[in-house]
């Protein structure tokens, strides 16, 4: 299997990485809300703890939703989804002593940390656009901490707001749907491979980007051609 193929099988099993995205967005809503509203501590916890289950459930809603939970062992990606996911609550480890200096800097550096965490996804998906969503969330968090860090829970906010999130929900959007109009397609064997014998998914949908607010769109199928 080349690598196109790999990306292509990554996409159509993980939905362009919406569920994962959806789980996040939940964790980091829930955060900041108890950021905001009860205590730092409670919030911290949360995200924290929470973090750590991102893949489990998304593998788990995959499942739910009547769909593979991971992709086939002749993908090159096999292993890699897996890696990528746990590299982000392992590296919360360093947030411990930014925290202890400056507790308000907590989301700014989570931010940098997450957006470090989307650059391998570019590859993962092939799909380049997580390229700008990393460069997006480091900037971010790179300018609350420098100028905006007054409010423990600003950078949480910043993340699920709905003008930079739809911004980089179209980008998305656009992105996959050249992707899936491309000239590059599944050959009729690798469709029946990847699909148990369906037609392939032309997915554009409801997609939460980094966490934040849906684009809707169309789902159906595509006819492959003969």
């Amino acid at each position: 299997m080349d690598i196109q193929d790999a990306q292509r099988e990554v996409r159509y099993v993980y939905v362009g990485g919406f569920w994962g995205q959806l789980v996040s967005s939940v964790i980091w809503l829930i955060s900041a809300a108890l950021g905001t509203w009860v205590t730092p501590k409670a919030s911290i916890l949360t995200i924290v703890i929470a973090g750590f289950f991102i893949f489990p459930l998304t593998q788990m809603l995959l499942r739910l939703s009547g769909r593979r939970a991971s992709v086939s062992r002749e993908n090159s990606f096999n292993s890699l989804g897996m890696q990528v996911a746990f590299a982000l609550p392992f590296s919360m480890l360093l947030l411990v002593p930014v925290g202890l200096y400056n507790l308000n800097w907590f989301f700014p550096a989570l931010m940098v940390l997450l957006g470090a965490h989307y650059l391998p996804f570019a590859t993962l998906y092939g799909m380049r656009m997580f390229l700008f969503l990393a460069g997006i969330l480091i900037a971010m968090g790179v300018v609350i901490a420098h100028y905006f860090w007054g409010t423990f829970s600003l950078g949480a906010w910043v993340r699920l707001s709905g003008p930079v999130r739809l911004r980089l929900d179209w980008a998305l959007h656009h992105d996959r749907r050249r992707k899936h109009t491309s000239k590059d397609r599944l050959r009729r064997h690798s469709v029946n491979k990847f699909t148990d014998g369906q037609p392939r998914l032309k997915w554009e949908q409801l997609t939460f980007v980094g966490g934040g607010w849906p684009v809707f769109s169309r789902i159906g199928r595509a006819r492959e051609k003969s």
